[in-house]
C-alpha cells in the first residue's frame, strides 16, 4: 500500500473533503444533508467519521462508527458507514480502516465490532466473510415512519 494515513475528520472542512467517497455509498445524500447529519450525530451519538487519505492529499476510503451499549451486544462499536473510491477497491484500504476501528474498539474497553451490509451488497458480504473475517449473525429490519414533522 502506498503512503497514507488515517485522520479523524471533525470539522466542517474536514467532514466536507470526505463527501466525494462517501457518496459513493450514501448516494441519497447532498453535502448539505451529509454535512448536518456528521455533525449532529458527532454530537448527540458519539459518531465519529474518519479518512484514509493517500499521498498526503487524496481520501480514498472513510469510515464511520458509534460507541454503543445494548443489552444484546454490551459495550460494542457500531460500523456505519465504510466505503472505499471505487477507482481504489481492492487496495486493502477497508481492510486498514476496520482494522483502525477494531483497535480503537480494544484500546476503548468494547468487546465486539458491528456492522450491516445491504442485501444486495453480495461482493461486501464476501469482503467481511472472507476476507476480515466477520460473522453474518442476523438480518436487520426496517420500518419507514412518517415524517412527523421534523
Amino acid at each position: 500500500m502506498n503512503n497514507y494515513f488515517i485522520q479523524e475528520l471533525v470539522t466542517e472542512d474536514e467532514i466536507k473533503l470526505a463527501f466525494p467517497v462517501v457518496k459513493q455509498l450514501r448516494g441519497h445524500l447532498d453535502i448539505s444533508t451529509y454535512v448536518s447529519l456528521v455533525m449532529e450525530a458527532q454530537i448527540k451519538e458519539g459518531y465519529k467519521l474518519y479518512a484514509l487519505t493517500l499521498n498526503e492529499d487524496k481520501i480514498v476510503a472513510a469510515i464511520g462508527f458509534m460507541p454503543m451499549i445494548t443489552l444484546y451486544n454490551g459495550r460494542f462499536v457500531w460500523v456505519c458507514d465504510l466505503v472505499t473510491d471505487d477507482q481504489e477497491r481492492s487496495k486493502g484500504y477497508g481492510e486498514t480502516l476496520l482494522s483502525y476501528v477494531e483497535e480503537w474498539a480494544k484500546e476503548n474497553g468494547f468487546a465486539l465490532v458491528s456492522l450491516s451490509s445491504g442485501l444486495q451488497r453480495k461482493d461486501s458480504h464476501r469482503f467481511y466473510e472472507e476476507k476480515v473475517g466477520y460473522s453474518r449473525v442476523s438480518y436487520v429490519f426496517n420500518k419507514q415512519i412518517q415524517n412527523l414533522g421534523k
